[in-house]
């Protein structure tokens, strides 16, 4: 009787502005399988919250993509993608879709005015479409606004001292004086949500969301103090309406405060969104096969945060975990990046092979990865790594 085939893994964040992770799968995929035809090709493009979310998860576990045209952060219009899963119950919505930064040029980041509120009209839709369970990945963010203007979007009004309605945009809230409840979607109530992010951050701070992620937002000296007491005014009414205080809780600060907006007002739950997409899309069944002999991951920079906690070093210490060794691929390695060795990566590679400029790599990062493959498949028929059937 033959034995199974040997089993490859591959499983990549994005590198971010260039290849999503289905396509560094898809591109893996043809090279080794053309290379190695003893070997069977495992892929589970994987994401932990941010920007590829929701592309991943309908590659990993199926489900039907949807497009939804939303105000995107600065009130123009874009078009969202989210999905259902097969269960016909569950959504999957990514914050990045809909509120992102990529969505705003360098030049227009403005934190004051970016809102939220095509996340909540991305809720809505779910909502309409039947979704019992929203899966929300929170990452990527342009907005600083705790999201307030998703829950405007969901009917929760905003009012000034005169009892009149506040317009969306973080800079709004310095004039918060009341919030009415009452508007609020009532299928919210019989929903449940659960908040998919690795970031731990409290909402207000120097370990804040508008310290820590408000910089690469356009937050500077002059709207950075502006901003966090709008987020305080909100934080503080809203503790006293709900009755529960999630200003300290770990991921409050979360896509600029969207955690903090979600916990306390739609009761969510907050779970690491590496596990959510691993869950969803099978990780756990692959490593339990029990034929695994390589990992492939991989994602745009690789650095001294990867092994704390980022995507590939997830991935590595579960590889680890079960004896599995890792190859890791990244556009760029920076320093810190060998921390990664410690958790059982056997080797670090950028797809770069020459000085060019970023400009040419993000260009050319699907001939490069193709090419960096058939280098791996080389080393691999040349080692015992794998057991030939």
């Amino acid at each position: 009787m033959s034995r199974a085939a040997p089993v490859i893994l591959v499983a990549p964040d994005s590198f971010k502005g260039s290849l999503s992770a289905s396509r560094f799968c898809e591109i893996a995929e043809r090279v080794l399988g053309a290379q190695l035809p003893q070997v069977e090709i495992a892929t589970r493009p994987m994401a932990d919250g941010g920007e590829g979310t929701v592309e991943a998860v309908l590659q990993g576990a199926g489900g039907t993509p949807y497009r939804t045209r939303v105000t995107g952060p600065l009130g123009e219009p874009v078009e969202a993608l989210w999905g259902m899963l097969p269960d016909g119950r569950t959504a999957v919505i990514e914050m990045a879709a809909a509120s992102g930064l990529p969505l705003v040029a360098d030049e227009a980041r403005d934190p004051l005015r970016a809102s939220s509120f095509g996340t909540g009209e991305l809720i809505r839709a779910a909502l309409d479409a039947g979704a019992q369970r929203i899966i929300l990945g929170l990452g990527g963010s342009a907005t600083n606004d705790g999201g307030a203007g998703a829950l405007q979007a969901l009917g929760l009004r905003l009012l000034d001292a005169d009892g009149r309605p506040l317009p969306t945009g973080a800079g709004a809230l310095e004039k918060l004086a009341a919030i009415d409840a009452s508007g609020l979607d009532p299928r919210l109530a019989r929903t449940e949500v659960i908040l998919a992010s690795d970031v731990t951050n409290p909402l207000l701070g120097p370990k804040g969301a508008t310290a820590v992620y408000g910089p690469q937002k356009g937050v500077d000296e002059q709207t950075g103090p502006r901003l966090e007491a709008g987020l305080a005014r909100f934080a503080e009414i809203t503790a006293r309406l709900t009755g529960v205080d999630h200003r300290e809780t770990a991921g409050a600060g979360a896509a600029g405060g969207m955690g903090f907006g979600m916990l306390s007002w739609l009761g969510a739950a907050l779970r690491s969104g590496f596990e959510v997409v691993a869950d969803l899309v099978g990780l756990p069944e692959v490593f339990e096969s029990g034929r695994l002999c390589l990992v492939v991951t991989g994602e745009g920079a690789i650095n001294d945060q990867s092994a704390q906690g980022k995507l590939v070093g997830r991935i590595a210490q579960m590889s680890q975990a079960y004896g599995v060794a890792v190859v890791a691929l990244a556009g760029a390695l920076q320093p810190g990046c060998e921390a990664l060795y410690g958790l059982g990566v056997v080797s670090m590679q950028s797809i770069v092979p020459r000085p060019m400029t970023l400009e040419q790599a993000m260009r050319d990062s699907e001939e490069l990865l193709a090419a960096r493959l058939r280098d791996l498949a080389g080393i691999v028929k040349l080692t015992s790594s794998c057991a030939w059937p």
